[in-house]
C-alpha cells in the first residue's frame, strides 16, 4: 500500500508497483555510457603511449646512437681528421668535434705553421689504434666526414688532448657544442703554459 503526503510524490512505493519506463531508459542510457568509456580507456592510454614514442622516435637523431666501439685507426688524414675502418660498415673519416689544427694539405693555405707537427701528433696518438667514437647532434659535416669526440681504450679524449697541448684550437660549430666548456678551458691553460700554438 503506498503512503501518500498530500502535496508531495508518493516517497514509498509499493510492492507490486514497477519503475516508469523513463526511469528504465535513463538507467539504460548512463550504462551505455558508462560502457563505453570503460571500453576506450585501453585505446586512449594506448594511444598516448604510441604517440609519446613516436616523438622520442623523431627527436632521437642517429647521431645520438650508442656510441661506437672496437674501431681502428688506419690512417692519419691530418692533426683532426682520421680514417677508420670500420663503422656503419664501410671505411669513414671522422673530423674531430669542436677543435682545429693548422692546415697540412689545404688547397689555398698550403702548410700552415705547426700543421706537421699536430699532424704526426695525432698519428703518434692514435695510429694502428682501437678508438670508441662519441657522436653529437649532427653527425656529418658537409664533406661526409663522421663528427665525432674520440677516446683511446685507455681513456684518453683525443680531442680534449689536442687542446690541452696546443696542437689545436677550439673551434665551435653548433649544434655540436657538448665539450665546448672544457675545451675552452683546456686552451686558456694551454696558452698560459705557452704550449705548441701558444708558444709561437
Amino acid at each position: 500500500m503506498a503512503v501518500v503526503v498530500p502535496g508531495r510524490i508518493n516517497a514509498i512505493e509499493g510492492c507490486g508497483s514497477h519503475p516508469r519506463p523513463r526511469t528504465i531508459q535513463r538507467y539504460a542510457a548512463i550504462a551505455a555510457v558508462l560502457a563505453w568509456v570503460l571500453s576506450t580507456i585501453p585505446t586512449s592510454l594506448s594511444f598516448a603511449q604510441q604517440s609519446h614514442e613516436a616523438t622520442t622516435a623523431r627527436s632521437r637523431t642517429p647521431s645520438q646512437a650508442e656510441p661506437s666501439t672496437g674501431v681502428q685507426v688506419v690512417g692519419v688524414v691530418d692533426g683532426d681528421t682520421i680514417e677508420i675502418c670500420c663503422v656503419f660498415g664501410k671505411r669513414e673519416k671522422v673530423r674531430y668535434i669542436g677543435v682545429n689544427t693548422p692546415e697540412t694539405k689545404h688547397p689555398r693555405k698550403g702548410v700552415e705553421p705547426l700543421g706537421k707537427e699536430a699532424a704526426e701528433a695525432n698519428r703518434r696518438l692514435v695510429g694502428g689504434q682501437n678508438i670508441r667514437l662519441e657522436f653529437d647532434v649532427e653527425l656529418r659535416d658537409r664533406y661526409g666526414r663522421l663528427l665525432a669526440y674520440v677516446y683511446l681504450e685507455d681513456g684518453t679524449f683525443v680531442n680534449a688532448w689536442l687542446v690541452q697541448n696546443g696542437y689545436a684550437q677550439v673551434m665551435t660549430i653548433p649544434p655540436n657544442v657538448r665539450y665546448q666548456e672544457l675545451f675552452l678551458t683546456l686552451q686558456r691553460e694551454a696558452r698560459q703554459a705557452q704550449r705548441g700554438l701558444w708558444g709561437q
